[in-house]
């Protein structure tokens, strides 16, 4: 049975997609009285530049079953099967479009909620395109990606609550405290959703906080794939690259991928972190 992947744009393959054959249906970015499609017609500086500029803050919605229903189209064409695996259902609308487009095609479509977003939902569609390269039955790319999906490391941090504060999602009392203490969250998804994995002053202690939780996530595993995100400032995520590299550990390098628009608009410019599965 040949099988054709799909993912979303919030997957951040932009530039790895082509070399693996897979289509990428894109969210949207409302603003500037605009809807523009993620990375195809907005990028994560577009968004910076203009709410810099005095642009409200912009939001986001997932694509419609009928882009899905495309998609699905265009991928059967090529395949008897599709594996369609998608940001966060905790997150995001986009898994249940997926699904409701997978209805005009009985049988043939198989949705999977990543339960992640960015380079986490990356890594599960490029470990399914190797699986299927090499020959492995659906079945067994299935269990590879509940295992990874049960088990992997995520870590990011934001250099400040300012989009969290325009976005609604904190108050600006605590926004400004949090600018005036120097207070940089360190995030984690936990079943699929954004939750606080610890809080730093400064960004010496943030990315010590974050080494140090990927080194006992990492302790005892004998090979780990590490796939690296980041927004507006690569060098932010350079500096802990280079930390994972000292620490001694078996780390198998996969990527480093820009967050796009959608995942920008609510963290705003300066994101950075990682995701990590082991084999």
């Amino acid at each position: 049975m040949r099988v054709a992947l799909v993912t979303d744009s919030t997957s951040d393959l932009q530039a790895r997609a082509a070399q693996m054959d897979v289509e990428i249906v894109p969210l949207y970015v409302n603003f500037q009285g605009k809807v523009a499609k993620d990375w195809l017609e907005i990028t994560p500086q577009n968004i910076f530049d203009g709410v810099k500029a005095g642009a409200s803050m912009p939001s986001s919605s997932q694509p419609s079953p009928q882009d899905f229903k495309e998609a699905y189209g265009r991928a059967l064409q090529k395949a008897d099967h599709v594996l369609s695996i998608h940001i966060s259902s905790k997150l995001s609308g986009t898994v249940g479009s997926a699904q409701l487009a997978s209805q005009e095609f009985p049988g043939k479509i198989t949705v999977f909620d990543s339960l992640a977003a960015s380079q986490g939902i990356g890594m599960m569609v490029e470990r399914a395109h190797e699986m299927l390269a090499q020959g492995s039955k659906m079945s067994q790319v299935m269990v590879e990606l509940e295992r990874i999906r049960a088990d992997n490391m995520v870590r990011f941090t934001l250099p400040g609550l300012e989009y969290l504060k325009k976005n609604g999602r904190i108050g600006g009392a605590q926004a400004l405290l949090g600018g005036l203490l120097g207070i940089k969250p360190i995030l984690t998804l936990k079943e699929g959703r954004v939750e606080v994995a610890g809080r730093a002053r400064g960004e010496k202690k943030a990315l010590a906080e974050m080494v140090e939780a990927f080194k006992v996530w990492a302790a005892g595993r004998k090979k780990i794939r590490i796939y690296y995100l980041y927004n507006a400032d690569i060098h932010a995520v350079d500096a802990f690259k280079a930390e994972v590299g000292a620490s001694g550990l078996s780390v198998e390098e996969r990527s480093t991928s820009e967050v796009g628009g959608v995942i920008s608009t609510h963290t705003g410019p300066g994101v950075y972190g990682f995701y990590a599965y082991s084999l």
